[in-house]
């Protein structure tokens, strides 16, 4: 009885280990993330192409942090559990970075494809 008791225990702690290898992040198309951006809300945008491509316009408000630069949680988003809307020019970028940030730990990726897209504003 006490081998199975021991055996039963080691297999709640193994199934049970908080391995979140099943996490993944959440596609929508940018007129959905336009519609969701046109009212206030606790979510970032995050732009992650290169400066260069940043600086020659983007969505307001998003912030850039380069795909590239995403090896540990970037120190601009502290809140591993708030909405984070990703993209990128085209779409590649973005999915690459929102695996990278899940990998990290966070919750709530929303990956929206490329500004070449975007139908809203651009600044």
């Amino acid at each position: 009885m006490k081998k199975i008791s021991i055996l039963l225990l080691i297999f709640l702690l193994i199934s049970c280990s908080g391995n979140n290898s099943n996490a993944t992040y959440k596609q929508i198309s940018t007129d959905e993330a336009q519609k969701i951006f046109e009212k206030q809300g606790d979510y970032l945008i995050v732009d992650v192409r290169t400066k260069e491509e940043y600086d020659s316009g983007h969505i307001p408000n998003a912030i850039n942090i380069p795909v590239e630069t995403i090896n540990n949680k970037p120190s601009e988003l502290n809140d591993l559990n708030q909405d984070i809307y990703i993209y990128c020019r085209s779409g590649n970028r973005s999915k690459q970075a929102a695996e990278k940030l899940v990998k990290l730990g966070y919750t709530n990726i929303i990956e929206f494809g490329g500004i070449i897209n975007w139908n809203g504003e651009i600044e």
